[in-house]
């Protein structure tokens, strides 16, 4: 600081008109300076290496009180997981879900989106598959469309596969709802415009993307093309894009799945009517997805005691699909690569610890075998609903269109207090992804690679050993929190992004859950009833290759 800059910073410290006391402070500082030159010099560097000291320690421990603290979550996290690991199951929900919440929101620094003028153009998506497939592309025509700066078209949906439904997307979701809730996201339009279409010389540009594309592909080989012909249509886009994108691309995925693709009124009303006549009859209830359908056991390759009669029916099924590999069936099935029977489901359900009071809704289509196949299950479990057997008035408009019959068993088995899904195909993974992100609803995947070597040798034991088995094998297939592993599985069905967590901290189970519980228990022990097996017409998620 130079001499004059003294003088002019006492004399605003002064309130500028005292100059007496600031020309007495001037002579102060200058005789002082003049006379004792080391001692300031000394004072100066005394003063800066403690200012440097103290902004290492502060630095340091900001650090380990950040590291002490991450570090004692973890040690809370583990101990409470290690808990449960050692705890008995309980096969209504898991104790540390309240533990885990969704969370999607829009981040801060999320440009809104471009708008229709200044986009680089039109999107269109032709979705493929049965429903919950084309959900899965649906979602992830968003994101695309996000990455292109382009408008996105509403998507089109598969009327040609194996399901052979001619529903539109306002058939099936709440169009005006899709595009109102997603604005801040993507522009999205019913149609392109007339005056785009009659500006173009040729029609729309078609391609189809590899499986899994990077946002880089979509850069670098998709959007050239929709800069140059303004309108591109994407075709037989099911899981055309990466599992691995940046945390806002993932949030908006979370956004789209859970949020903006809502059932029309109609379907919502038809599905919460069977949801409350099942709550009528019970105050909780599980849904069991079978998935034990001809096409589906066909493409399995694997062998269901049926004998030579089965293996020439699956193997006609089979020739539908030239690429198809010749399989070992009972190789498939020490791999775990074979759904359980109905019969089998039950065991490990009863096995588990669900009494044959508990109600059970069964969301499947055509089973193979039919009644002759469900009998055993229906054995076990008495209390057994459809949806045709709940709402068969309702159902009569939506006989024809198997992806509007496949939402009603979505929005039940959603609504249901536990899920068992008897595959991984795109119903179960949808619905997983879902009910994680909801809270942790109990979702139940049979380890199948354990639990069929189990079953081979199930005569040679005692029930309650075999039941102990079980409940060994099926430790981290229940749904609870734990079996959360980032990074691994499908995006859809294991949405780690979008999925925050509290605080965790020895809480116990207050008095009125627990007062609650014995209430639930007291109504399931008293609840009685039983239904009649009707056919059942349903969607089954597509599982096969292009």
């Amino acid at each position: 600081m130079s001499l004059a800059e003294v003088w002019r910073s006492s004399v605003k410290l002064n309130g500028g008109g005292n100059k007496s006391g600031a020309l007495w402070k001037w002579r102060s500082f200058s005789n002082g300076h003049h006379h004792q030159p080391k001692r300031t010099v000394m004072w100066t560097y005394v003063c800066g290496f403690m200012l440097f000291t103290l902004g290492v320690i502060s630095l340091f421990t900001g650090h380990v009180v950040s590291h002490l603290e991450w570090y004692s979550q973890q040690l809370s996290k583990r101990s409470l997981l290690d808990m449960s690991r050692r705890e008995p199951i309980d096969v209504w929900k898991s104790k540390y879900s309240k533990f885990f919440y969704g969370c999607s929101e829009r981040g801060k620094n999320f440009p809104p989106a471009v708008q229709e003028h200044r986009s680089n153009g039109y999107l269109l998506i032709a979705a493929s598959g049965g429903l919950n497939q084309q959900r899965t592309g649906i979602t992830d025509a968003v994101v695309v469309a996000r990455i292109l700066n382009a408008t996105l078209v509403v998507p089109e949906l598969d009327h040609h596969s194996y399901w052979k439904d001619d529903s539109d997307f306002n058939d099936i979701f709440d169009v005006n709802w899709f595009i109102s809730s997603l604005t801040k996201d993507v522009t999205i339009v019913k149609r392109v415009p007339d005056r785009v279409m009659r500006s173009m010389e040729k029609p729309p540009y078609t391609m189809r993307v590899p499986r899994k594309s990077t946002p880089e592909y979509y850069l670098d080989q998709v959007l050239p093309i929709l800069s140059r012909r303004h309108v591109l249509q994407l075709t037989k886009f099911d899981y055309r894009l990466a599992n691995d994108l940046d945390e806002d691309m993932q949030k908006l995925r979370c956004r789209v799945n859970y949020h903006a693709l809502r059932f029309t009124k109609r379907i919502q009303s038809v599905g919460m009517k069977v949801v409350k006549r099942m709550r009528k009859m019970a105050k909780r209830f599980i849904a069991v997805h079978l998935r034990f359908e001809p096409d589906m056991l066909a493409f399995s390759g694997c062998d269901f005691g049926g004998g030579e009669k089965e293996r020439a029916e699956l193997a006609e099924i089979r020739k539908r699909w030239d690429t198809l590999p010749d399989l070992d069936p009972l190789e498939e099935r020490k791999r775990g690569k074979c759904p359980l029977t109905p019969h089998e489901v039950g065991l490990m359900l009863r096995a588990l610890g669900f009494t044959n009071d508990t109600y059970i809704y069964v969301a499947s289509g055509e089973i193979y075998g039919g009644e002759k196949t469900l009998r055993p299950l229906r054995e076990l479990f008495p209390n057994f609903y459809t949806k045709e057997m709940l709402a068969n008035d309702e159902l009569k408009p939506l006989l024809p269109f198997s992806s509007r019959l496949a939402a009603i068993d979505y929005i039940v088995s959603d609504e249901s207090d536990v899920f068992i899904t008897n595959n991984n195909g795109n119903m179960a993974k949808i619905l997983a992804g879902r009910r994680r992100y909801m809270g942790h609803k109990r979702t139940i995947r049979p380890n199948a690679k354990k639990l069929s070597a189990l079953f081979m040798d199930r005569e040679k034991m005692e029930w309650h050993t075999f039941a102990k088995k079980v409940k060994s094998c099926q430790r981290g297939f229940m749904g609870d929190p734990d079996e959360f592993k980032p990074g691994r599985g499908e995006f859809h069905e294991y949405p780690q992004a979008c999925i925050c967590q509290r605080p965790f901290s020895y809480d116990k189970t207050s008095k009125e859950d627990e007062e609650e519980d014995i209430q639930e228990e007291v109504h399931n022990n008293t609840s009685s009833g039983h239904g009649h097996l009707s056919s059942v017409d349903h969607e089954r998620d597509e599982v096969f290759p292009d």
